[in-house]
């Protein structure tokens, strides 16, 4: 994988403002140019009528992409109505395959987003292994999970266990809709082509997060979970610290935590509740530990080499 790659096939959203996107959209001359130079471009679906079919704002003309170029499916499949008209509204990308005219003499582009996305499969995606570090962009949440954009609007699953070490009861609390995030290739199957993606290896390990903390200070946390033995409390999305139960905390909410101890060998922190709030804290920017510009991890270990609980993850 090259970064110029990853450049060229950034999730949906990605090129909007950038200037060879205008360029190509400023006049049907420069959709020509796109044409000519198989230019995968941008812009806002406005509309989709009954035969499926989305109408996007060039800002020229109008572009039309027909429901059989609306979306790449898997062999096997079949496109399903509420992948086309969840597109309304937001941006998609395409090729630009010709110029036309309608019945009034009014040009019109047509376009196809499964052309764009084809060329992703095959040019980026295809290439990937397990271990490699790519952009993404979150679409759709639901409890098992969070599907992102890995690429011109290809689909790929993350499993709610593999976002953060710490636990959440539901993706959105620790995403939003339209969020850019960066994910690691977890596994590709060969038969059906779908890429599976890992977060939670990007976070940092136990020790990195810890470092961040010191024994008599006081912090605000979320309370994670709330069991008969004590709270958890997440510091941070891959560190979470165990405190002995404190009325009105709820899961879900704000809590000031006093840090009582830290133990690497047991990989441990002990917290006092000093206080709990009511409120929900939204997603905040989340904090990557790995460089922007890694492009590939083979092993990642979350836990202390002093710790014999051995947490890492594998990838080959």
């Amino acid at each position: 994988m090259t970064e110029t790659l990853q450049k060229k096939y950034l999730p949906e959203g990605s090129l909007l403002g950038s200037v060879s996107n205008f360029e190509y959209l400023s006049s049907e001359r420069g959709l020509e140019r796109a044409i000519a130079d198989g230019a995968i471009v941008e812009a806002i679906a406005t509309s989709c009528d009954g035969a499926r079919n989305l109408t996007v704002d060039l800002g020229c003309m109008k572009g039309i992409i027909r429901r059989c170029d609306a979306a790449l499916v898997m062999p096997g499949e079949a496109l399903k109505d509420i992948a086309v008209i969840s597109r309304v509204g937001k941006a998609v990308c395409f090729k630009v395959l010709s110029i036309c005219e309608d019945e009034h003499g009014r040009p019109y582009a047509l376009l196809s987003r499964k052309s764009a996305q084809e060329e992703c499969m095959r040019a980026f995606l295809g290439d990937l292994i397990a271990g490699d570090i790519i952009d993404a962009r979150v679409t759709h949440l639901e409890h098992f999970g969070a599907f992102v954009d890995i690429g011109c609007g290809v689909p790929s699953l993350l499993s709610i266990d593999c976002i953060s070490v710490s636990r959440i009861s539901h993706p959105r609390d620790r995403f939003f809709v339209g969020m850019p995030i960066r994910v690691v290739i977890k596994s590709i199957d060969a038969e059906s082509g779908r890429i599976f993606v890992t977060h939670k290896e990007l976070l940092g390990t136990w020790e990195e997060n810890a470092s961040r903390f010191s024994i008599g200070q006081t912090v605000m946390g979320q309370v994670r979970s709330v069991e008969e033995y004590g709270v958890f409390v997440e510091l941070s999305p891959n560190l979470a610290g165990l405190a002995e139960y404190h009325e009105g905390v709820k899961v879900g909410g704000a809590a000031a935590v006093y840090i009582k101890n830290i133990i690497p060998e047991r990989m441990k922190i002990k917290l006092v509740i000093i206080d709990g709030a009511k409120g929900c804290e939204p997603p905040s920017r989340l904090e990557y530990f790995i460089p922007q510009e890694t492009e590939h991890i083979d092993l990642w270990r979350y836990s202390p080499e002093s710790n014999s609980r051995v947490i890492e993850t594998r990838f080959n």
